[in-house]
């Protein structure tokens, strides 16, 4: 069974929770050393288009990450099925570091399909994320907007 956000191409879905910060202020942190400074307004939570997964956005030294904090009861069976023992906690957006004009590069992890592909992510607004991933160097490409939550879904 596959569910919306861990489907294949759905990388870029799970990707999403991503980050979002202007790049102007993104330019001038990474100049400046960055840190924890670097991802000001970009920690949050972000839910995929689905509603299946949420993930919280902070710091990972002087680049940007995500960790799963909520999945839906689907989307852990499916995880589960796919041989993710636990998938809340799991680091999906690895070392996003910033590329000008509010967008970051780094690596979405996809646990169905067990391997990490490029991804980008773009500001949208102060509430949404584009998330695009590619399979393979720039074709076979998804693009979803994730949205910034202020507390988990329910199921």
């Amino acid at each position: 069974m596959k569910i919306a956000g861990f489907a294949p191409f759905a990388p870029f879905a799970i990707a999403a929770f991503a980050l979002a910060i202007s790049g102007p202020a993104a330019a001038t942190q990474a100049r400046n050393g960055g840190g924890a400074g670097m991802v000001n307004g970009a920690e949050g939570i972000w839910l995929n288009p689905h509603g299946t997964v949420a993930v919280r956005t902070g710091s990972c030294g002087e680049k940007l990450c995500g960790w799963i904090v909520w999945a839906s009861r689907a989307a852990q069976q499916d995880a589960h099925d796919s041989g993710v023992e636990k998938l809340i906690g799991l680091e999906l957006l690895e070392d996003y570091r910033p590329g000008g004009s509010g967008k970051w590069s780094g690596t979405v992890y996809v646990p169905d399909m067990g391997h990490s592909f490029p991804s980008t992510i773009t500001r949208l607004g102060a509430a949404d994320l584009k998330i695009r991933g590619c399979l393979i160097g720039g074709f076979l490409c998804k693009s979803q907007i994730w949205h910034k939550i202020e507390k988990m879904p329910e199921e």
